[in-house]
């Protein structure tokens, strides 16, 4: 079994910083790609950054200049260093990944996800 666990959500000023964290867990072969998704209410769920099991990155146009994906390949973890905060930015944020579990499968799986609120 494979978990992801997301931490580091809460609640920020306009103008502030935050840093989510994604961990992945269980029988893992091995890790391809890790996404950050987000969900505002009322909105269907967005990808909003992505790194390679390489390290190339993608980012949506709306977060492009102030959030950074990277990750730790040894410790199968992924983070979301998220500056310039905006209200706009308000959302559950979840952590994606493409793992298999041995030499011959892969699946996407998800974490729980973490509230960000931006206000002031």
């Amino acid at each position: 079994q494979v978990q992801l666990v997301e931490s580091g959500g809460g609640l920020v000023q306009p103008g502030g910083s935050l840093r989510l964290s994604c961990t992945a867990s269980g029988s893992i072969f091995s890790i391809n790609a890790m996404d950050w998704y987000r969900q505002a209410p009322g909105k269907e769920r967005e990808l909003v950054a992505a790194i390679s099991s390489g390290g190339s990155t993608n980012y949506a146009d709306s977060v492009k200049g102030r959030f950074t994906i990277s990750r730790d390949n040894a410790k199968n973890m992924v983070f979301l260093q998220m500056n310039s905060l905006k209200p706009e930015d308000t959302a559950v944020y979840y952590c994606n990944a493409l793992i298999s579990t041995n030499w011959n499968n892969v699946r996407r799986y998800w974490g729980q996800g973490t509230q960000v609120t931006v206000s002031s």
